[in-house]
């Protein structure tokens, strides 16, 4: 992985502006439209609040900025950790080849 795609990464991260964890549901019908709830789960219990029909647009936009922002730090991890692999085995092949060089066998004399 080049530099530039670990910051490619973190340029789209930075773009997000909403985020918001959890499932946005429809709890009921109502004379006017729709009930809505936002669940989710903080500090190890299940949290929920109820969502005004105005706000629904902005809590969808939120939730889709966690969500992008939740595939670009995978990724972002994936890269990091295919890059590290990639230099550790390339370690393991330069001491493979140093040691084959200092392996310490003697050369044969002519004649025996």
């Amino acid at each position: 992985m080049k530099t530039g795609d670990a910051t490619q990464f973190l340029k789209r991260i930075l773009k997000i502006k909403r985020m918001e964890r959890g499932k946005l549901t429809v709890i009921g019908q109502g004379p006017s439209g729709p009930y809505y709830k936002l669940q989710c789960w903080e500090n190890g219990r299940n949290f929920s609040r109820y969502i005004h029909r105005d706000q629904v647009p902005a809590v969808k936009e939120a939730l889709e900025g966690y969500r992008l922002f939740r595939q670009l730090t995978d990724q972002y991890a994936q890269s990091i950790i295919d890059r590290t692999r990639a230099e550790l085995a390339g370690e393991s092949k330069k001491r493979r080849r140093l040691s084959r060089n200092r392996s310490g066998r003697r050369k044969r004399k002519p004649g025996k």
